[in-house]
């Protein structure tokens, strides 16, 4: 999602102009300066697309937080797109305006001046000292009555780089949980990995009572393996309880999750922590450990009942293993890599409404009391699980099966079907029927 920052001295609107555009109040506002000292964000739509607003505090206030709030923008300007320099449109310009402007000119990044608080087209015969400040012709907006708020929505929509398709950096590590029922081979299959014992493994279940993370490099890649105690339906300890409360907090801070399974022994508890591991967006690997322990005679009976108990996760990925022999230990690293990459790739707006359109084409859209829905257009803010949001006239007219219809396009035109995302729909702004 592309950052754009609001930035000015202190009681030139920054705080109204952020509150008007994201819809929100959660920047204060108030007659006297210096009222934002942190750092306020919010998504909101400008033309075809969502972006990062970030409202910052004033600048040169000349008060005991102006080193703090410095460093504050500072931080939030290393990952902006676009900056909105905010200067008063109805007054004279300051000392500090000329220092905002100059700093602006060093941190490099692309900046769009906006005067506020111009109520009416005679005010605007007050701007022309502002192209002294060096950033060309000043938008001209007033928050109070809402004018210019729409033209400077598609100026920084225009302004900002076209989002591309490719998928994001990866970490230094990809951290991998390895999930499962007690005595699934969860520890067993680290040890494998790794070449030594660093875990215990024994034949009771619950051997294993903390996350523990191991450091690895396979192909010239890093990972985080977190091995984790077994997860029961009913602890039987208190140190159980906090040890599983612990696989959970993993399970979140997890990029990839290896649901560890053992064949001869498969339940709700796989489903359930499936439906978690889902919840929490984090794609996963069904790891059928023990591979070795079955007859090669028995194999495909085996396995055709294991997916018929699993029919419920056919949106993931199975790989047999085996810890003793080393089979399918390399294979299965391939499958975390991949899955990690698919969770971050990031689709363009332009692609994404395209494909809407062949998909709105191809069905009958739900229709209430004689009122059709509308789609206006799709965007994806956010991956990792990948996000799209609909922008329609009514939320509300979409039907359960309207929306498993586009959950199926999605997971089949994306190549999203192994990787867990989320649909949003929302009205947009001023739509009507």
């Amino acid at each position: 999602m592309r950052s754009v920052v609001i930035v000015g001295r202190p009681n030139v609107g920054k705080s109204s102009l952020f509150n008007r555009l994201t819809g929100y109040r959660d920047a204060v506002v108030a007659s006297e300066s210096g009222s934002t000292r942190d750092l306020k964000q919010a998504v909101v739509e400008a033309d075809d697309r969502l972006i990062q607003l970030t409202d910052t505090g004033g600048l040169w206030s000349g008060d005991d937080w102006e080193v703090k709030i410095l460093a504050k923008v500072d931080q939030a300007l290393s990952a902006a797109d676009l900056v909105l320099f905010l200067v008063d449109g109805r007054s004279e310009l300051t000392e500090a305006d000329f220092e905002i402007a100059e700093y602006l000119r060093k941190s490099r990044r692309p900046v769009l001046l906006v005067a506020t608080k111009v109520d009416a087209p005679g005010h605007e015969a007050w701007l022309g000292g502002l192209y002294t400040l060096g950033f060309g012709r000043p938008m001209a907006t007033s928050v109070e009555h809402r004018r210019g708020l729409d033209e400077l929505l598609e100026m920084i929509s225009g302004l900002l780089p076209a989002d591309d398709g490719a998928e994001q950096p990866e970490p230094q590590a990809i951290r991998v949980a390895i999930i499962g029922r007690p005595n699934a081979g969860k520890s067993s299959l680290l040890n494998a990995i790794v070449g030594e014992e660093r875990v215990i493994v024994a034949e009771q279940p619950g051997t294993t009572r903390d996350a523990i993370d191991q450091p690895i490099e396979v192909n010239g890649k890093n990972y985080v393996l977190v091995d984790t105690a077994g997860i029961r339906k009913r602890p039987e300890t208190a140190v159980e309880h906090f040890a599983i409360a612990r696989a959970h907090r993993v399970i979140r801070m997890a990029d990839v999750v290896l649901l560890v399974i053992d064949p001869f022994e498969i339940g709700d508890r796989e489903l359930k922590l499936a439906t978690e591991v889902s919840t929490a967006g984090k794609p996963t690997l069904l790891v059928v450990s023990k591979w070795d322990l079955v007859p090669k005679d028995e194999a495909s009976t085996l396995m055709g009942e294991i997916r018929e108990r699993l029919a419920h996760l056919h949106n993931l990925h199975m790989l047999t293993t085996s810890s003793v022999l080393g089979v399918n230990i390399q294979k299965m690293f391939s499958e975390v890599t991949w899955l990690y990459r698919r969770s971050y790739v990031r689709y363009d707006t332009a692609g994404l409404n395209r494909l809407v359109r062949s998909w709105v084409a191809r069905t009958r859209l739900p229709n209430f009391k004689g009122r059709p829905l509308k789609i206006y257009y799709l965007t994806q803010p956010e991956v990792a699980p990948p996000t799209f949001v609909f922008f329609v006239n009514h939320p509300e007219f979409v039907t359960r099966a309207f929306e498993g219809y586009l959950r199926n396009r999605i997971a089949a035109d994306l190549d999203l079907a192994y990787i867990p995302f989320r649909m949003k729909f929302k009205a947009r702004k001023g739509s009507v029927d």
